[in-house]
């Protein structure tokens, strides 16, 4: 079976139009609202939606990466991945790349810069590991400067509120790497390397196999995991779709090796067959 990538070149841009336009939009009127006048179930039910809003944003970045959001034009794909994982928390986005194709081609294993160092295996440990993977401190430096300058204009010049910016801008980042984190990286990965071997699961990652509806609460079906990393090329909304390939037969699958400027993707055609 081959999958055509280009099929829909439209597809991957609006959704992440809408991604972005409803990051902004929420967080234009939750700035805004006197949350003194308003209900604390209903606060935590807007962190929550800004949570997930903003884990929208890395996931559109992530896609970019593979190269699924606009297939036929990797300079405004790039693009649109950089602008994503600006939103999310001024991220380099080809750090991220680097990292990610790291990730893809030693899935679990040393040379993983997601995975746990072998010793501290905890999640805390393995959390802290992974957050740090991606945050150097030239990259901390930079965030702290752009946080502060945005922050000091919206709160100091425009009069928002900064318990609203905290509630609703900066506490949703950190519990989006914490969602990112739990559903994306600790759960998929966390089989033991001798089980992987011995099951020939070389992705070393296991999918949850939750509810559809779940599925995309959770972490925009990155609980499809297994099939993420079989199926680079898939956009998120499509990973629910590889439920229903042949898994009885030989798989053309297109595996993205990304190069150091980021201007262009190989393409590498390998015949695999499906282990779960």
């Amino acid at each position: 079976m081959q999958y055509d990538l280009k099929s829909q070149p439209l597809t991957g841009l609006l959704t992440a139009v809408a991604i972005v336009s409803i990051w902004i939009g929420s967080l234009v009127f939750l700035s805004l609202i006197d949350i003194t006048q308003s209900i604390a179930i209903l606060i935590l039910l807007a962190i929550l939606g800004r949570t997930f809003i903003q884990t929208g944003l890395f996931i559109v970045a992530h896609d970019a990466i593979h190269g699924s959001v606009m297939p036929r034009n990797r300079r405004s794909n790039d693009l649109v991945g950089q602008i994503a994982v600006t939103l999310y928390a001024f991220l380099s986005y080809q750090k991220l790349a680097a990292n990610h194709q790291q990730h893809h081609r030693y899935p679990g294993r040393v040379g993983d810069p997601d995975f746990h160092d072998g010793i501290h295996q905890n999640i805390l440990s393995w959390y802290l590991k992974f957050i740090t993977g991606y945050l150097d401190l030239r990259q901390i430096l930079f965030q702290f400067f752009w946080f502060g300058i945005i922050f000091a204009i919206l709160n100091f010049g425009l009069h928002i509120s900064a318990i609203n910016l905290l509630l609703f801008w900066v506490i949703p980042i950190l519990l989006s790497t914490l969602q990112l984190f739990f559903f994306g990286t600790y759960l998929p990965h966390r089989i033991p390397p001798e089980q992987a071997e011995k099951s020939k699961n070389h992705h070393r990652a296991i999918s949850s196999n939750y509810p559809i509806i779940l599925s995309f609460l959770t972490c925009y079906h990155f609980g499809y995991h297994w099939e993420h990393h079989e199926y680079p090329f898939l956009a998120w909304y499509e990973l629910p779709s590889s439920l229903s390939f042949d898994v009885n037969s030989d798989l053309t699958t297109h595996q993205f090796d990304r190069c150091e400027d980021l201007n262009r993707t190989d393409i590498v055609v390998a015949d695999t067959k499906k282990h779960r």
